[in-house]
């Protein structure tokens, strides 16, 4: 998908630490780049598609505790 150059206009928005992700709304997609590398690629997910994603976050899917070997 190409990247739209309104992205470059949009309010991302980020964790306090600045170690992580941003996102954006646009275009009724959902936006996610690398909050070191703002013009490196960005990735688009549907409202659906992230919010499934948050609801994993919230259930403890994506602990890297329990997904380790061994763990």
């Amino acid at each position: 998908m190409t990247r739209p150059p309104a992205l470059d206009r949009v309010e991302w928005h980020r964790c306090t630490n600045g170690d992580c992700v941003e996102v954006a709304v646009l275009d009724g997609k959902v936006w996610v780049r690398d909050s070191q590398d703002a013009s490196g690629a960005v990735l688009p997910f549907t409202f659906d598609e992230w919010s499934a994603f948050l609801t994993g976050v919230r259930d403890g899917r994506f602990d890297l505790e329990r997904l380790a070997p061994g763990a």
